[in-house]
This record gives C-alpha cells, structure tokens and sequence, in this order.
C-alpha cells in the first residue's frame, strides 16, 4: 500500500516519512510554536504534526476522584487542568498552518472532536492522525474517515480486537490510505517494553502501512525500527527540554531531529532489496578474490602437477574450484611464474 501527502509518497519502496510532534512544546506561546515549526523543517523533518483539541472538548472540569492523575509524569495534576496547560488553541490553527505553509514544511493534527475535524477541514489539512487513546472513539475515527483523507492511526493499549474495530470503521467509512502505527502509550516508553516486532505483524495482519509513534528516550527505536520496515517515523518534538512543558521529558531536541532523519534515511538506503546481483561498489575489488595461478615456469608440453599451481590473490584466473581439473593437464605453450591460468593454455 502506498500514501501520498502534498505529493510525498509513503509506504515500500520509498523514504521513511518524518513527522515530528510539536503537541504541547509550544509552552503555551505562539511564537515558540513557530520557532519549533522552522527547527522541524530546518532539520529535515517531512511534517509537523499538532494537536487540536481544548480543555472543554477533552474533558469536564470536575475535582471528582475519576479525574484526577496518579503517579507518571504527570502526577497531581486534575486532567482538565493538564489539558487547559497542553492545548494548542483554536485561534492559533490557521496563523500556525499559513506559517508552516510559508516554510514549505507539511503540518497536520490530530482530532479529539467533531469540531477539531471541522476546524481542520477549515484550513484543508491533508492528513489526519488519531492518538492511541482516541482509537476506540469508532464515531470519531468514521467522522475523521469521511473526509477522504491519509489516516495514520496509533495502537497504544489497543488490544486486536479494538485495532480491528478501528481499522473496518475508518476503511468502512472511506479511508483508502491507512497507516498504523506501533505504539507503546509510556510516557516515556521502557526500552525493554518498545516491542518493535509488533510493528510489521500490524502490517501483515491489517494491510496497512507499518511505522512507529515512539516515546522511548533518543532515536535508537526509530532506527530500528526502520530497518524493520517502518514507513513513518513519529516523535515529540521540542527546542529544548530544559524549557519544560507537558511533553518535554520525552521529546527530542532538534540535533537529535537532524540525527533521526539522517540516520533513519542510511538504514532505508542500507536495506536496499534481495537478490544476488553483484553490487556497483563491488566490481573493482572482484579481480582481488583468489584464483589458480602457475607459480612455476613450464615449458610446452609439460604436465602440471599439484606443485605448480595455487589458489592466490588476485583473481584473474581460472576459479579455485578449477584447481583439481588442472592437475594432469599439459600446457601448451611457454608459461612463466606468475601467469593467471586459463583454458586457453591448457591442451585438452
């Protein structure tokens, strides 16, 4: 399966597409959102992806038990609160989507409503993203697929049967471009727990293109996981983590962006495809493989004998596999030490 978005095919064959996730790293400023959308498109980055949702459409403001958080990272927090601190507000959309516009970098979001998905066909966003924790929204994942447009959709937490669920409701109501993405919902994700097998086993199972929303630490996952075969590549991004904000603990800075879309881009270049033609880079070194040679000096008419010949460096003569067909045979002509062997020297 192939996607494309604004003209960027994605899927076998070619690069992994890069999306880095400004999310909540704006810390609230609209100008640290534009800085973080130059720094995602200077190093390298194909998209920066947003989120669209406030605190009112996520949740209720309510002090009740069910919404307070416990332990992680953010621990002590009343969700509405986290949220109200985390949104990227509404007004912002279209100055933050002309801005990415203007720098030539493609920038999407992900929906938490109706009314996110609204406002983003407003300002024809050319692909949609589904968080983990809304993959079990099956009314939002069929409104978002009405529109027609790529999905990449996340599979933390999701058991087989929920991602099956997800996946027939967004082909069912019109999604033909679908990405799933392997995800560990781990803020951040355990090395040990990142699971990256699961991520081609999505693939094989649904029909959809493979890639990873990674949340452990660095870029070794991603990397990873491309040499998988992961055809998207997610993850948070901020200017800095010492500028803190909600998601700043698990994001990468953007020397490490520039390394991820490097080094990902080398292990797609690396994978290359099967098969047992010999490689351009290879061709001047097959003259130094081993070969039969003659290390005395015979005369024509001679016989050769075991002693007269070895298998040596370089590789102009006859294959180390002729060596015991030579033995017995009488050459033709004058040879000298140091002369490749050849069946053209050999009288039969």
């Amino acid at each position: 399966m192939i996607a494309e978005i604004n003209g960027r095919k994605i899927g076998k064959g070619y690069a992994p597409y890069i999306i880095a996730e400004l999310s909540a790293n704006h810390n609230g400023a609209i100008e640290r959102a534009f800085a973080t959308i130059k720094a995602a498109h200077e190093s390298g980055a194909d998209a920066i992806k947003i989120q669209t949702y406030t605190a009112d459409t996520m949740t209720i403001d309510c002090d009740r038990e069910d919404f307070q958080i416990h332990g992680g990272l953010w621990d002590g927090y009343k969700l509405y609160d986290l949220y109200k601190w985390a949104e990227t507000p509404f007004e912002w959309h279209k100055a933050i989507f002309d801005y990415a516009a203007s720098l030539g970098i493609t920038i999407f979001s992900t929906p938490f409503d109706e009314s996110a998905v609204d406002l983003l066909e407003s300002l024809n966003a050319p692909a949609y993203k589904i968080a983990s924790f809304e993959a079990t929204d099956l009314p939002l994942i069929r409104y978002v697929a009405s529109k027609g447009k790529p999905m990449i959709m996340s599979t933390g937490m999701c058991s087989e049967e929920e991602i099956t669920e997800a996946v027939v409701t967004a082909r069912d109501a019109g999604c033909k471009d679908l990405v799933l993405l392997h995800c560990i919902s781990s803020y951040p994700a355990p090395m040990d727990q990142a699971n990256l097998l699961q991520m081609p086993c999505l693939s094989d199972r649904y029909g959809t293109i493979p890639g990873l929303s990674d949340h452990t630490l660095g870029t070794t996952a991603s990397v990873a996981a491309v040499a998988l075969g992961a055809s998207v590549i997610e993850k948070h991004f901020t200017l800095s983590r010492n500028d803190k904000g909600p998601d700043s603990e698990f994001s990468i800075e953007p020397d490490e962006l520039k390394r991820l879309c490097k080094d990902t881009f080398d292990v797609w270049l690396a994978l290359g495809k099967a098969g047992f033609e010999r490689q351009k880079a290879e061709e001047g070194n097959k003259h130094f493989r081993r070969s039969v040679y003659f290390i005395n000096d015979l005369r024509a008419g001679e016989v050769i004998t075991a002693s007269d010949i070895r298998r040596i460096r370089p590789g102009f003569g006859l294959p180390p596999k002729c060596f015991d067909q030579l033995i017995g045979k009488r050459v033709k002509q004058d040879v000298v030490r140091g002369t490749a062997t050849s069946w053209e020297l050999i009288d039969e």
